[in-house]
């Protein structure tokens, strides 16, 4: 029997990681590279059925968004990896465009938060997502977004160790490939998540 976890109002935050047009809509520079994986996870359904359920819950929602590229990042860096290699060579997200522009049914809402935007994977490194969330009380966190085995992963992983209740859910993300996702979820997740579950187990639980 599955185990349902409790999530307080006042305790509660949904991270909505990297909801950019690029990952995100048809025509997006990374669509079609997510859209095996999300089609099969069912998460262009999933995600605003977990989105609509936060925002009736009251539960507060944190955009975490990826370093929009403009002219000269990444210029000199000595240790450029192979991700913000493809970032830089793609000007994924890039500022001033529709690609860089977050979704229109996944990006933030009044009185939502917009963190500081991530560099490399962990939506925590080199942002103000820690402390926001501990300004506002936050000690449990559930996330979904782009991509399972790398922001998301990276950001979870991050959360445990600051000492924030994670929950991944684990059909309102997507990957590159079905072994970044097999990986998020059944090998690396259960390592350092509190919850993995599906979309609906989350809202059983959100409704209880």
């Amino acid at each position: 029997m599955a185990v349902t976890h409790a999530y307080p109002i006042e305790e509660t935050a949904l991270l909505v990681i990297d909801p950019y047009n690029d990952f995100m809509s048809e025509g997006g520079k990374l669509y079609d590279a997510t859209k095996e994986t999300a089609m099969a996870s069912g998460f262009y359904v999933n995600l605003p059925r977990v989105i609509a359920a936060i925002r009736k819950a009251s539960i507060r929602v944190f955009i975490v968004p990826h370093r929009r590229w403009r002219p000269g990042d990444y210029d000199g860096w000595l240790h450029l990896n192979h991700s913000q290699e493809g970032v830089r060579r793609a000007q994924l997200f890039a500022e001033g465009t529709w690609g860089g522009e977050f979704h229109p049914a996944f990006g933030p809402r009044p009185g939502d938060i917009v963190i500081h935007e991530h560099w490399a994977q962990s939506g925590f490194a080199n942002t103000d997502l820690d402390a926001q969330l501990k300004l506002h009380g936050i000690r449990k966190i559930i996330l979904v977004g782009m991509v399972s085995n790398t922001c998301v992963e990276s950001t979870a992983r991050f959360g445990m160790e600051l000492g924030y209740h994670v929950t991944l859910v684990k059909d309102a993300t997507a990957a590159f490939d079905p072994d970044g996702m097999h990986s998020a979820h059944e090998v690396n997740g259960p390592t350092f998540a509190h919850a993995i579950v599906g979309t609906d187990q989350l809202l059983a639980s959100l409704s209880s």
